[in-house]
């Protein structure tokens, strides 16, 4: 409560208890993991770590990526660009922040056959060089989203032609932006497994 009213831009989005005794932890709503005393008088931001008999074990980045998994979880599954597996039943599957233009964006829409046969669904979502919503970066991968065949017309860009610029009011690009930003997303094409793990880079 001192905190919210000294910070009132921080709303609290829940509060639990730790494995550490006398220690809470506070999700800040689009903030960080902070740890608060039992008393509300001192609180700190970083790595929570549990000693095990045989590990060091990072309980803030689980907590994290537990936050990750939720949030992705519930993304509507119509405004993504999904590739379901073919022929093959679907074993896992990955969230991809994508930008049509970036060398390992395409090489990974070029790894789709390969991730198909694995039996991995490819969920994307728009991560445009240029943000600004007037930009041709923008636009062309907002046309894509708002396209009869999103698909075939993500696949298009990322091999380099040109698709017609149709912007549609309703599409999620600016909405996507957002979370990539929320999520720490510096780069793509930027990777999250159903667990809320982020894959650097790509493999």
């Amino acid at each position: 409560e001192k905190l919210t009213k000294i910070r009132s831009d921080l709303v609290v989005e829940s509060v639990k208890e730790t494995a550490a005794e006398g220690v809470f932890q506070v999700n800040i709503l689009n903030g960080p993991i902070l740890y608060l005393t039992e008393a509300g008088e001192h609180f700190f931001e970083g790595n929570l770590w549990a000693i095990t008999d045989t590990n060091l074990v990072n309980l803030t980045k689980q907590e994290e990526e537990k936050r990750i998994a939720s949030t992705l979880s519930a993304l509507p599954v119509n405004e993504m660009i999904i590739f379901t597996p073919k022929g093959s039943k679907t074993r896992s599957v990955i969230y991809a922040f994508t930008d049509h233009t970036c060398y390992y964006c395409r090489k990974l829409h070029d790894d789709l056959p390969q991730l198909s046969e694995l039996g991995i669904e490819v969920r994307y979502l728009a991560w445009p060089r240029d943000s600004k919503v007037d930009s041709k970066s923008f636009q062309q991968i907002a046309s894509a989203w708002c396209s009869e065949d999103p698909q075939q017309s993500l696949t298009k860009l990322k091999s380099g032609e040109d698709i017609p610029i149709n912007v549609c009011e309703d599409n999620p690009v600016e909405k996507q932006l957002f979370l990539g930003s929320k999520l720490m997303v510096r780069g793509t094409p930027a990777i999250f497994t159903e667990d809320g793990i982020a894959l650097k880079g790509y493999l």
